[in-house]
C-alpha cells in the first residue's frame, strides 16, 4: 500500500510584520466546549474538533450541540476563530501579539496551533470584540 500524495503547502511565514500584515480572522459556525475524560474515549475522539492528552486525562473540544446531545458537562462556551495567515510552527511573536491584543480588551483566549493555521477559542459572547481586536493588528508590513 502506498501513501496518498501530499498536497503542496504554501511556504509558512516567519516574519512577524508580514504575518500581521496578512492577518485575517474567520469564525467557524457554532459554539464549542471543552469536555474531559479520564481516559481516551473513542466516541468523543471521533466527535472532537481538537484534543489534548494530559497526565490527568484527555480534553476534547466538541461542538456545543454534540456535548449537549450527550449530556456532557462543560464550563466554557467558546467561539472558534481561525487566523488565515500560514505561520511557521517555529515563527516567533504571532501568539504573543494576538494574546496581547485580546488581553488588552479583557478577552480570554485558548490557542490551538494546526499545521496550516492558528485557532483561537474565545468566550462566545466576546467573539465580535475579539475579531475587532485582531483586525486592529492588521497593518501594512512597512508601517511597523
Amino acid at each position: 500500500m502506498t501513501a496518498a500524495p501530499v498536497a503542496a503547502r504554501p511556504v509558512a511565514e516567519r516574519d512577524l510584520a508580514l504575518m500581521l500584515a496578512s492577518l485575517d480572522v474567520r469564525r467557524r459556525a457554532g459554539e464549542y466546549v471543552y469536555v474531559a475524560s479520564i481516559q481516551h474515549d473513542p466516541e468523543l475522539a471521533a466527535l472532537a474538533h481538537a484534543s489534548v492528552r494530559e497526565d490527568e486525562g484527555a480534553s476534547y473540544v466538541l461542538a456545543r450541540a454534540d456535548a449537549d446531545a450527550r449530556g456532557l458537562g462543560y464550563d466554557f462556551v467558546a467561539a472558534w476563530l481561525s487566523l488565515s495567515v500560514h505561520s511557521a510552527l517555529d515563527a516567533v511573536g504571532l501568539t504573543a501579539a494576538v494574546s496581547a491584543a485580546l488581553s488588552a480588551r479583557g478577552i480570554a483566549c485558548n490557542v490551538l496551533a494546526g499545521l496550516h493555521h492558528d485557532h483561537l477559542l474565545v468566550p462566545a459572547e466576546r467573539a465580535a470584540d475579539a475579531v475587532a481586536a485582531l483586525a486592529a493588528l492588521r497593518r501594512p508590513a512597512d508601517a511597523r
